[in-house]
């Protein structure tokens, strides 16, 4: 499992078999998401069992970092 960073309790991740679309998990407390980056902004994909304003705070930080997601995802699976 790919760590990419961890912010405000939020751990973001990869699985080691992912596919496309460019998408990055998120742990808080146990509780996993699933965002999808599209144009530079997180779009949530599953809630997972994330409340409603840990998901908000969550797509955040992913919209933010998402140039960052973008990369390390080429890195790891563009091979």
């Amino acid at each position: 499992m790919p760590k990419i960073f961890e912010q405000d309790g939020f751990l973001f991740f990869f699985y080691m078999n992912e596919h496309e679309p460019v998408h990055v998990h998120v742990m808080r407390q146990g509780k996993k998401a699933k965002f999808e980056i599209v144009g530079g902004k997180a779009v949530v994909k599953i809630k997972g069992k994330l409340s409603a304003s840990d998901l908000k705070k969550a797509a955040t930080i992913a919209s933010e970092n998402s140039g960052l997601i973008e990369t390390k995802w080429h890195e790891i699976f563009d091979k």
